[in-house]
């Protein structure tokens, strides 16, 4: 049932609304070529490790094929920024242990795209998409990275990303970088792909790879994943080591993954948890973290007593008012397979931390209450201390990094309306640069209002339910939109909490027909309970993803467009 649930709401927009849909023309759909026979197209983990375990097909035919779609689709989506040079080599290697008994797990043999701000010590670049690092040379592998090839995992390549994943500019053209050029959606090349994730989340939307891995500050796994009709999670702070990736804020930043079901996500999320000790902040995870998050898996049995709460704030913005009959259609179909639905369970402070307007991660009465605050000052430090590990660079500041912009602002465009995929220059590096990096009182102030305010005030006060009657219970989750300008990832971004996101419908306005999706958010590391009621409510919807129909494939507008509604 729908419990205190707003019902006029519903009844005023289900009527001939509920999951609409749009068939693409044929042409544009460019179908992905069969792999030895095999039709390799939306194939999961699980068909390909039983393909290789039956001898159909190896890892060294397998990344032919995928190079072979890359090849084929990748010219107008431009997901991928580099391919690996050694990929057949690995994948050999990998093919002959197979073949003498040995299979690590799960992810032996399968290629992976991973966002080009992870290191990867290999032939490949590591750059933010930016032609300033280009060059430079890692120390080692990203820890993330280091646990992917332990497990058998083929990096494949690196993937195209909003340079410096959107923390240079606050006016710019989503998903371009000036190493990657514009990453696009591949449902509608006119329009945002979802940032900064974007080329992993588009790749694997395109059947490039099968799964494909990012990184978050506020936004950037969830975003591209509904945008791309996909499965994307990201983690709890401290769950999965930033060690060797290129970071915007140790206060906010977690890595996570991308798959076409979840069950292909999820077993790539898990394949790089672990603690570090080259990131502290994975310490706290001990007792919390699990080994194998694919036992959460469920279907929609599990939403029999299922609790939900709706924070309405984040459901009330511009960016949703087309998508609310699709999203609140799927409210009705995950009431009706058991679960509850409580409306009332909004964060304590949501007048002041959610802005009306959409995303926004400047958002705040003053900057001693500012998410921004916090992300500018941290990323002054943590750039540096990254890149003061490089080798063969010049690149050692912020600083430099401006200054490079500024020198070759044709391509980079450090200088504001130099180039339209940054129309601001690079006012995000100059607010960042303005505080110098000092951990003062305003700082202070900032990061305890925000901790305080997201986490005990904010996402924990709306789990902790009480009913009119005076009952207290938790419950199992929050539901969101999670659309691209939504601010639904803003308080699980500052808190460090994990979310999800899954495919529920698309955009009906005008022409754009653009994926969206559905989030769940949860506490501190309660990535369990979310992959369980997140993959309950995907079997009670049924098949909502939908293959990219690449409209306008030959569209070259810079910036992308917004895609939605006035």
């Amino acid at each position: 049932m729908i419990a205190v649930f707003k019902l006029h709401l519903i009844l005023g927009l289900l009527v001939s609304c509920a999951f609409a849909s749009f068939t693409a023309p044929a042409e544009t759909l460019f179908p992905m070529p069969k792999c030895q026979g095999l039709d390799l197209e939306e194939a999961t983990v699980s068909q390909l490790q039983d393909w290789m375990s039956r001898g159909l097909l190896n890892s060294k035919q397998l990344v032919a094929c995928y190079v072979q779609r890359i090849h084929q689709v990748d010219s107008m989506i431009e997901s991928v920024i580099e391919i690996n040079p050694d990929a057949f080599v690995i994948a050999d290697e990998l093919d002959r242990e197979r073949e003498a008994g040995f299979v690590r797990g799960p992810m032996h043999g399968i290629p992976v795209l991973v966002k080009d701000s992870y290191a990867t010590a290999d032939k490949m670049q590591t750059s933010a998409g930016s032609l300033a690092l280009v060059g430079s040379i890692v120390p080692r592998d990203a820890h993330a990275v280091k646990l992917m090839r332990e497990a058998g995992a083929i990096i494949l390549g690196h993937s195209n990303l909003s340079e410096w994943a959107e923390m240079r500019s606050t006016s710019f053209s989503e998903g371009f970088s000036g190493r990657g050029g514009q990453a696009r959606n591949s449902f509608n090349l006119t329009q945002k792909p979802g940032g900064s994730s974007s080329g992993s989340a588009h790749a694997v939307s395109a059947n490039l790879v099968t799964v494909a891995y990012g990184t978050e500050t506020d936004g950037s796994i969830i975003s591209p994943a509904e945008r791309a009709s996909i499965i994307g999670i990201k983690g709890t702070v401290g769950l999965i080591s930033r060690a060797g990736i290129i970071p915007e804020s140790h206060s906010q930043d977690t890595l996570g993954s991308f798959g076409r079901t979840f069950e292909d996500a999820v077993i790539a999320f898990q394949t790089i948890v672990g603690i570090d000790p080259r990131d502290p902040k994975t310490f706290e995870q001990e007792g919390k973290a699990l080994r194998n998050y694919t036992d959460y898996l469920s279907n929609k049995t599990a939403l029999q007593g299922a609790r939900f709460g709706i924070p309405w704030k984040v459901w009330t913005t511009p960016s949703t008012k087309n998508q609310l009959p699709t999203l609140l259609a799927a409210l009705n179909v995950i009431a009706e397979a058991g679960a509850t639905i409580y409306n009332n369970t909004e964060y304590k402070y949501a007048d002041i931390m959610v802005s009306p307007d959409g995303w926004d991660w400047t958002y705040g009465p003053s900057a001693n209450m500012s998410e921004y605050t916090i992300v500018t000052v941290d990323f002054y430090n943590n750039i540096r201390d990254y890149l003061s590990e490089l080798s063969n660079t010049n690149i050692r500041s912020l600083e430099d990094i401006m200054a490079f912009n500024d020198v070759y602002t044709i391509l980079e465009g450090g200088i504001a309306n130099s180039t339209p995929a940054f129309e601001s220059g690079q006012d995000g590096f100059a607010a960042s640069l303005a505080t110098h990096g000092a951990y003062n009182e305003t700082y202070h102030q900032a990061r305890d209002w925000i901790r305080y305010s997201s986490r005990e005030m904010g996402i924990d006060y709306a789990l902790n339910y009480t009913t009119k009657d005076g009952d207290n219970f938790l419950l199992d989750a929050l539901l969101v939109p999670s659309d691209d300008n939504s601010p639904a990832t803003n308080v699980p971004a500052q808190a460090g909490y994990p979310m999800l996101t899954l495919p529920v419908g698309f955009d009906s306005y005008s022409q754009f027909h653009c994926p969206f999706g559905l989030s769940l958010i949860g506490t501190a590391y309660s990535e369990a309970g979310l992959i369980k009621y997140g993959s309950a409510i995907d079997d009670a919807l049924g098949v909502r993803r939908r293959k990219p129909y690449f409209y306008e494939y030959g569209a070259t507008n810079i910036p992308v467009l917004q895609g939605r509604a006035p």
